[in-house]
């Protein structure tokens, strides 16, 4: 049998400790299928006094990530500690120079300073492993880096933020508001107390890019991503959606767009018929489009014994002698990703609007949209049962929510058509569009 491969783990909240407790749990039948005895041997954190639950005798301490990562009798660098800066960069960067390969959690990181760590991992000649910065139990990095191969990707997109997920499953389900839903989810854990990287797309951003630099042989940049996120989102739009046939979920899409990669992260309405429209709670989903196969991989997201599951998966292939580039292209070879031109977009469209009350509102609509050439496919108005409204738009009468579903258009046609009502005085309200995924 080859010699012990030796981990030094930096970060031992719950994913770091779950690390150490899966390795010990598994480290007979890991040894027995990789052909190698794996030890942690070092660990960093914060607080040495702190309960772990986990067995930390004989394992040296440092009290320094960056002193870790430095350490001669280490053979892989594993880094739980976060952020994109700090600590995380500087030790991660640190166990590069000194030869050793990295598993990750980390993909904010990864998002920002990928080209320059794979760079500096490939002069080295050591790896950077990160199953677990995306989608967290379900392999997808595996998925695209090694077993799809053989297919030219076209798309790949999914539900890759559990905390929106959950928001969304629980407004639709029990008729709650997204604040309502939000305080849940920060009881329950699921969101953070400042929850703008989440609910604002960001979390999501950072993780997609990582998904298009491994099927499309981009950079990763998130600042070349549309964003949005679902704070916009109300009960009315999923009762409106779930009429229509469709879920809304927050998905990150990137998708082949002639020689270039569309990358967009927003509210998305789906048809219930798709697996990823049935995908609830904190759940994860990934759709995957090649040439070839097609298929949809669906998982715990996050979590410690899912991240840690992903976190010793990487572990296990680097004991059994697996190597290859970080994003399965060389870095010199990855192509600026450049910035989503997301008026080019082209789809269908809901439209939810607060239209005044009154003759010709309808007809103003209607002409506006026929001026952008955008054909409509279905038009929905839910009258309250009130007497006709006023005559101006700031009417004491409730606005009227005229829902308008367009066949495929593109969104400079939609947004042109929009601020020519608006102009025209007929709504009373800024509007809803959501972007629709169709068969």
């Amino acid at each position: 049998m080859a010699p012990p491969l030796k981990i030094g783990i930096a970060g031992l909240g719950t994913v770091g400790a779950g690390v150490v407790r899966m390795l010990a749990r598994r480290k007979d039948e890991i040894a027995a299928r990789t052909g190698r005895v794996v030890e942690v041997v070092a660990v960093s954190a914060r607080d040495r006094s702190r309960n772990r639950d986990c067995d930390l005798s004989g394992i040296r301490w440092f009290d320094s990530a960056v002193e870790l990562a430095r350490d001669p009798d280490i053979d892989v660098f594993v880094e739980l500690i976060g952020g994109h800066e700090g600590t995380a960069k500087a030790a991660v960067e640190a166990a590069i120079a000194a030869g050793h390969t990295v598993v990750t959690a980390n993909k904010a990181l990864l998002a920002h300073h990928g080209v320059a760590l794979a760079s500096a991992a490939e002069g080295k000649g050591v790896g950077i492993r990160f199953e677990a910065a995306v989608a967290g139990g379900i392999p997808v990095i595996k998925t695209l880096r090694e077993a799809l191969l053989g297919n030219r990707i076209a798309r790949v997109s999914g539900i890759l933020n559990g905390t929106c997920n959950y928001i969304l499953t629980r407004m639709r389900d029990e008729g709650l508001s997204f604040e309502a839903c939000l305080d849940q989810a920060q009881q329950l854990g699921y969101a953070e107390a400042d929850p703008t990287f989440d609910v604002d797309g960001f979390d999501t951003a950072h993780k997609l890019s990582l998904l298009a630099a491994l099927a499309f042989g981009v950079q990763p940049d998130p600042d070349a991503i549309h964003v949005e996120g679902i704070r916009s989102i109300t009960l009315q739009d999923l009762e409106a959606a779930d009429e229509l046939g469709y879920r809304i979920k927050l998905l990150g899409v990137a998708a082949r767009a002639g020689e270039a990669v569309e990358l967009r992260v927003h509210p998305t309405m789906v048809p219930k018929h798709w697996p990823i429209a049935q995908v609830s709670g904190v759940t994860n989903a990934v759709a995957i489009d090649g040439d070839a196969v097609a298929l949809t991989l669906v998982g715990p997201g996050a979590g410690s014994d899912a991240t840690a599951s992903a976190v010793v998966g990487d572990i296990c292939d680097l004991a059994s002698g697996a190597a290859g580039t970080p994003f399965g292209w060389k870095a010199e070879n990855l192509r600026p990703a450049g910035k989503a031109a997301i008026q080019r977009h082209e789809g269908g469209y809901y439209i939810r609007l607060a239209a005044v009350d009154r003759p010709g509102t309808a007809a103003a609509i209607a002409r506006h949209m026929a001026e952008q050439n955008i054909s409509l496919e279905s038009i929905m108005q839910h009258r309250r049962g009130r007497p006709h409204g006023g005559d101006r738009a700031d009417s004491a009468e409730d606005p009227a929510p005229v829902v308008l579903i367009t066949y495929a258009t593109n969104e400079d046609a939609v947004r042109r058509a929009i601020a020519a009502i608006d102009l025209d005085g007929v709504i009373a309200q800024p509007p809803q569009v959501i972007r629709i995924e169709k068969d």
